[in-house]
């Protein structure tokens, strides 16, 4: 059994992580496996001296900067618990976007779907979970999908799909915001694509157009200012209906193009 620490609280612990309130909450929550009504309810209850250590060395984690999702090695997506590692980018609410422009797109439940790039997961998770009968190239996390190590499409063979969806790499070598926030932590390798950051989405469009099937779909997001770049690039490589879409916070996110021939 596990010794309680004399006068350590939950109340206590949240009041000394030297973090905004609901950042401090995130994390005892999680570790505590407690909703936050609990947290709240509960402030006196005492905590065992090896979870007061574990709490204190995630808000000092905290305190540096670093992103609670790999503090926690969790992270909610369109209503999927995953598991993250610092070896992946960290799922943002804006690539939501990208999931519901998918959905719209796939013609039937057992639409042939890949998706490029895949890091945690999260948006083939997310298709899968939302249209079970998906046959779907990417990661596996517990659902009917086919995992491939390939750069690109190199070991893919000559299959065609009905769509192809990516968030790939899109910032630019040098970009001052790769030594802010969150992505200080993040993989370089999951963020910066060439000088111009559409070194990626270049290559993706270039070659996707002959593996999609006739009125087969590409989607990729990109970046906040990529957006008639992008637009240009789907018109260069023989894309049909293309259109940009924002994000909720109004800020361009995903081009979306049409394989007609």
């Amino acid at each position: 059994m596990n010794a309680v620490e004399t006068g350590v609280t939950i109340g206590t612990l949240l009041r000394e992580s030297g973090l905004p309130r609901s950042e401090a909450e995130l994390l005892l929550r999680t570790l505590l496996g407690r909703e936050r009504a609990h947290l709240i309810a509960h402030a006196e209850e005492a905590i065992d001296s090896s979870k007061a250590r574990s709490a204190r060395d995630w808000f000092a984690r905290r305190r540096t900067g670093e992103p609670a999702a790999y503090i926690t090695g969790r992270r909610e997506f369109y209503g999927v618990a995953l598991h993250i590692t610092p070896d992946v980018l960290i799922p943002r609410p804006e690539t939501e976007l990208l999931v519901e422009l998918a959905l719209e797109r796939i013609p039937r439940a057992s639409a042939r779907v890949l998706e490029l790039g895949t890091g945690s997961g999260a948006v083939a998770l997310a298709l899968a979970k939302e249209r079970p009968g998906l046959k779907i190239i990417a990661r596996e996390h517990g659902a009917a999908i086919d995992l491939v190590y390939s750069d690109w499409f190199e070991a893919l063979g000559p299959e065609q799909f009905d769509l192809i969806v990516s968030n790939p790499p899109y910032v630019a070598a040098g970009d001052a915001h790769l030594e802010q926030g969150d992505l200080r932590f993040e993989p370089p390798l999951a963020l910066v694509a060439g000088e111009d950051g559409l070194a990626c989405i270049r290559k993706i469009a270039e070659r996707a157009r002959t593996r999609l099937r006739p009125g087969g779909w590409l989607l990729l997001e990109h970046g906040y200012d990529q957006k008639d770049r992008c637009a240009e690039l789907f018109g260069e490589f023989g894309y049909a209906d293309v259109e940009d879409f924002d994000d909720l916070a109004r800020v361009p996110r995903v081009c979306a193009g049409r394989r007609l021939d």
